[in-house]
């Protein structure tokens, strides 16, 4: 299991999986459980609908479908294969008022998820085989005749055509699986299958690769250094789901926010002109009057995310510029800043909260000066505790809308436990259908 996805990536070389994730036994129990309800109507609304009535007076009483129950509804995997679907009906049946008849009608039908020529993921039925039988009646009717009156009202062509429409995640949703998710205003993530499921005794294994636009344009990421592969999970999971995401995945979403400019921000000092020529001399002379001052900071190279055990790091690489002014900036001194911070994961619904918890080091250095040299330890004592506390301010600012995690409509996370290992971050999750 441990390089199933890998074995999912096509021959390009540019398509590989960064993200993935398993949907275990449990997690399609959920599912069938969920869906029994609505099947139950779907099959209510498709069996009681009244034929059309007979046009001769003298033809008998129409056998009619009074009641529909849906007794049993399950899902289970098949491995290697794709999904079982069994559901059983009881018909409450009537042809006159004292006479009622129960009858079962049962449906096995193999299913299995294909990509199709767009590229989104499909529930296909394979095979599908109803069953019709009495249970019991209240007198002795024609049981011969009276069956072939209920089977031209059950229309089991019609049936396994549309027997996924019996479970609550149809195409429509699966295709919502793609669709693209904002994470600022200009900068959009997007979860693309890059082949039709696997599956195994330890579910239904789906890769997906990462794209990120900006102002609507897809952009290029780095490559990643090693394809990556889904970790193997615990064979009796209690979790729904299990999604993972690789080390190449959070590098990636800091680069494309580098490349949108959420990164470059404005960082507002306590000092003032008038201060600072208390400590560089020459600042008196550049300046007369008290003027705020300003760090300007920009991205001077990709942003990096590195994962440990417990322990997920993002390196960031800027320049600050240094100056006054807000419309009419002035700047007067650049630096290089190295900024070293831990980041906090959690989940909120269907989104990965992403937020820098602390800033575990800081290199501060000179790039240019119009105030003549200034040693790093004067650099360090003036500027580094405004960035210290205003870099991850920003950071978090933007990220507090989080990323969207690969998703079906109607569905959010619960019961989440977020793990980080080396190369890797794991979530197991359960689902939960939200309420209407």
């Amino acid at each position: 299991l441990s390089i199933l996805l890998t074995l999912l990536v096509p021959a390009h070389t540019t398509r590989s999986p960064d993200c993935g994730g398993i949907l275990t036994p449990s997690g399609l129990r959920y599912l069938a459980e969920v869906s029994k309800s609505h099947a139950e109507s779907v099959l209510r609304k498709d069996l009681m609908a009244r034929p059309a009535p007979d046009p001769s007076p003298t033809s008998p009483s129409r056998s009619q479908i009074i009641s529909v129950k849906v007794d049993k509804f399950s899902l289970t995997l098949v491995p290697d294969t794709g999904m079982r679907l069994s559901i059983e009906v009881d018909l409450g049946i009537t042809s006159a008022p004292s006479a009622t008849k129960e009858m079962r009608l049962s449906i096995l039908a193999d299913l299995h998820v294909e990509m199709n020529p767009e590229g989104n993921l499909e529930l296909v039925t394979s095979d599908c085989k109803p069953t019709l039988e009495e249970v019991q009646s209240t007198e002795d009717m024609d049981s011969k005749s009276s069956g072939s009156d209920v089977d031209k009202q059950i229309n089991v062509e019609k049936i396994c055509l549309e027997v996924s429409k019996l479970l609550l995640f149809p195409n429509e949703r699966l295709m919502s699986l793609a669709a693209p998710f904002p994470i600022t205003p200009n900068c959009q993530v997007q979860y693309l299958p890059l082949a039709a499921p696997m599956y195994s005794e330890q579910g239904i294994i789906i890769s997906l690769q990462t794209t990120f636009q900006v102002a609507g344009t897809v952009i290029p990421l780095p490559v990643s250094p090693v394809p990556f592969s889904m970790p193997e999970p615990a064979r009796s999971s209690p979790s729904h789901l299990i999604l993972a995401f690789s080390e190449h995945f959070y590098t990636s979403l800091f680069s494309a926010l580098e490349e949108s400019g959420a990164l470059n921000v404005s960082l507002l000092s306590s000092l003032t002109t008038v201060t600072l020529a208390e400590r560089i001399t020459q600042m008196g002379s550049l300046f007369q009057e008290d003027l705020p001052v300003v760090l300007q900071a920009v991205t001077r190279s990709s942003p990096r995310v590195v994962l440990e055990e417990d322990k997920a790091i993002v390196e960031l690489f800027l320049t600050a510029q240094i100056g006054t002014g807000s419309s009419l900036f002035q700047s007067f001194l650049s630096v290089n800043v190295d900024v070293t911070a831990r980041l906090h994961l959690s989940v909120a619904d269907t989104r990965m909260i992403i937020s820098v918890a602390a800033v575990e080091d800081i290199e501060l250095s000179l790039a240019t000066s119009d105030v003549g040299p200034i040693l790093a330890a004067l650099l360090e004592e003036l500027f580094l505790p405004t960035i210290r506390k205003e870099v991850p301010a920003q950071i978090n600012a933007i990220l507090r809308q989080g990323v969207f995690l690969p998703h079906i409509a109607s569905f959010t996370y619960t019961n989440v436990n977020i793990t980080i290992h080396k190369d890797y971050v794991l979530i197991p999750c359960n689902l939960q259908l939200e309420a209407k």
